[in-house]
């Protein structure tokens, strides 16, 4: 077992869940998520015999609260953690926003460390809406969703977590609304700005290793067309794999299947 916290920078640190043993998994929550949300998946991959590796990224859960965020940091972050566990193998699981994190740790660290990548639920490849008629989100729409988190953050939770696991139970949603809360607010807006602003195209075209998509077609967060299948035409030798009529929360919802698909996807 290793320690509870990894160290980053002037005294800040990253609480870390390290549970089991075998090949390393490592699983990135999506935005304003931790490591908690991972927790079903985790001990279902344990059962079958994966070491799963988990962390709080910096400002959220247990981790502490540096005051800045953004891919190229985030990305240094992760580093850290696979170099204080002394990781090599890796299946890097990347949900949501994390994508933006595993493709730029990928091109700024290289695949010395991972064997694998899957995206599930993945933001990107560019979510804004550019000027050479590849399609995304318009700006406006952008900015009037930064403007809410800011001022209003419980009543955007209110109006997202049905989207996010349709039909949860009430528990579940108070659970996953303390998360969000929880999260540091300078955090959550310096990542959702990483998340809008990244035009990450070239560095998924780049990618040398085997990489699955995983996705839910009544995605609202992540449209299918808009991500997945971008990145599925982007990346070289990726696979697509469709959860007919699943949202973007798949660990909670499909957190069995989910934890098949990515054991399977380990023994390859």
């Amino acid at each position: 077992m290793s320690a509870p916290f990894v160290e980053i920078e002037d005294g800040h640190r990253l609480f870390l869940r390290d549970w089991g043993g075998g090949p390393p998994v490592l699983l990135l929550a999506g935005w304003s998520m931790d490591s908690r949300i991972w927790g079903e998946v985790m001990t279902a991959l344990n059962a079958r015999g994966l070491r799963t590796i988990a962390y709080d990224r910096r400002g959220h859960g247990r981790s502490t609260d540096p005051g800045r965020a953004d891919y190229d940091t985030l990305t240094d972050d992760l580093a850290r953690v696979l170099a204080a566990l002394g990781l090599r193998g890796v299946t890097l699981v990347a949900h949501s926003g994390a994508a933006g994190e595993a493709i730029r740790y990928l091109a700024r660290h290289g695949t010395d460390r991972i064997a694998r990548l899957v995206l599930v639920g993945a933001t990107g490849p560019r979510m804004i809406a550019g000027g050479d008629g590849d399609p995304g989100l318009p700006p406006e729409i952008a900015a009037a969703t930064r403007a809410r988190l800011a001022a209003d953050l419980p009543g955007w939770i209110e109006d997202a977590i049905e989207p996010f696991a349709p039909g949860h139970r009430a528990a579940l949603g108070a659970w996953m609304s303390g998360m969000v809360q929880d999260t540091s607010r300078r955090i959550l807006l310096d990542f959702q700005d990483a998340i809008l602003s990244a035009d990450l195209r070239h560095d998924a075209a780049r990618l040398a290793l085997p990489v699955t998509l995983i996705h839910g077609d009544h995605d609202a967060s992540a449209p299918l067309d808009l991500t997945a299948r971008a990145y599925a035409r982007l990346i070289p030798g990726a696979e697509l794999v469709i959860y007919d009529g699943a949202a973007h929360g798949l660990m909670v919802t499909h957190a069995a299947r989910l934890a098949a698909d990515i054991a399977g996807r380990c023994a390859s």
